[in-house]
């Protein structure tokens, strides 16, 4: 489309201007298949709790793991800043939108300890569950050590942004291949909105790519940064990308929608579009379970810098157990996710994640 005599622009779609269309066949709910597999490891749902610490502690990261998913630990969080971080947790629930932003900032610049991230990893293994915790890239590097040390599962390495090429005059900056190569351990990178940043990032030899830029809850990216993608389309072309590296390497990049999905509705559709699983926030931080007490914040939140995302209040859904997997009270579609994602799945004929990418999709006018 053309955006005036000098500038053209592509059209992109939202979750919520896309719809899924039934095909000829249906099947029974409980003969869809909703496991999904990333590198050794294989989860009953195709779900990775977010890295906030709204949603994901060393206990909620147990219970994730009964459910079915994994949960991203936040290792630049209040678990690996203080010993005990309860207190605060009952300060930020308190907070009015005009202070949050501050009390926040104050808040996460208490430093990271380098033992409190190795002690938090072998909290949650203890338990039984996959670990897996997310650091961003510029530090990265400084924490690999204590990372090691504990032995975690699985790494994300996640940013507003995270590209395979980044250019500096400053310090060297990360290289993800080198760093993929380095250590044994399964990396999940991103966020990406594009097929040639998504292509980039796969080249890197990323188990996973997050895919997602200013969709998430409260996330104010797009005002203050000006950039972002619309998830329908990002998803899809991210799912482009992994195509064309599987015909050159063989190997298939997991594609992980990152934000922009409140309503099972909202999973289908991004499953449809060609993600493999998908990484949830605020739908999650409804549950009863979850340390944010009714407030939902990502790290960007409290950034000391520039914020680029609000705390924002959340209302209460039941138990974490009813968020994922039901029974529902709410006819919105904001809890029972997963049940909703298998009848969406069952009333289309769709036996399994990676039949759903084959789906027709329409655009809603």
């Amino acid at each position: 489309m053309e955006i005036g005599a000098g500038k053209s622009a592509r059209r992109g779609y939202s979750l919520d201007q896309v719809s899924i269309v039934p095909t000829r066949r249906t099947r029974a709910p409980d003969e869809v298949d909703l496991s999904w597999s990333i590198e050794a490891y294989t989860f009953s749902l195709p779900l990775m709790a977010a890295p906030s610490d709204a949603v994901v502690s060393p206990e909620t990261a147990r219970l994730f793991a009964d459910l079915g998913g994994v949960a991203v630990l936040n290792l630049e969080g209040l678990w690996t800043r203080y010993e005990d971080p309860a207190p605060l947790f009952e300060e930020i629930a308190s907070l009015t939108e005009g202070s949050a932003c501050r009390r926040l900032q104050d808040i996460y610049a208490e430093p990271i300890k380098a033992e409190l991230v190795t002690q938090r990893i072998r909290e949650i293994a203890a338990s039984g569950a996959v670990t897996c915790g997310a650091i961003s890239p510029q530090l990265t590097s400084e924490y690999a050590k204590a990372v090691v040390q504990a032995d975690l599962d699985l790494l994300v390495i996640q940013g507003t942004v995270v590209s395979a090429e980044h250019v500096s005059r400053g310090a060297e900056p990360l290289n993800l291949k080198r760093f993929i190569r380095e250590y044994d351990i399964p990396v999940v990178v991103g966020s990406c909105a594009s097929y040639q940043a998504a292509l980039h990032l796969m080249r890197t030899g990323a188990a996973g790519v997050l895919v997602g830029v200013g969709t998430g809850p409260g996330s104010t990216t797009r005002q203050v940064l000006g950039i972002g993608a619309p998830q329908a389309t990002a998803i899809a072309d991210a799912a482009g990308a992994r195509s064309r590296h599987l015909e050159e390497t063989g190997a298939y990049v997991q594609v992980i929608a990152d934000g922009g999905m409140s309503t099972g509705g909202d999973l289908a559709k991004a499953i449809a579009c060609g993600a493999d699983a998908l990484m949830i926030g605020l739908p999650l931080a409804a549950g009863a379970e979850a340390p944010g007490r009714g407030r939902y914040w990502e790290m960007a939140a409290a950034h000391a810098r520039l914020p680029r995302a609000s705390c924002v209040p959340v209302r209460a859904a039941g138990s974490m157990q009813e968020v994922l997997l039901g029974p529902s009270h709410d006819p919105a579609g904001t809890a029972n996710l997963f049940g909703a994602l298998r009848a969406s799945m069952a009333m289309c004929g769709y036996a399994t994640l990676r039949e759903l990418h084959k789906a027709e999709l329409t655009v809603d006018s």
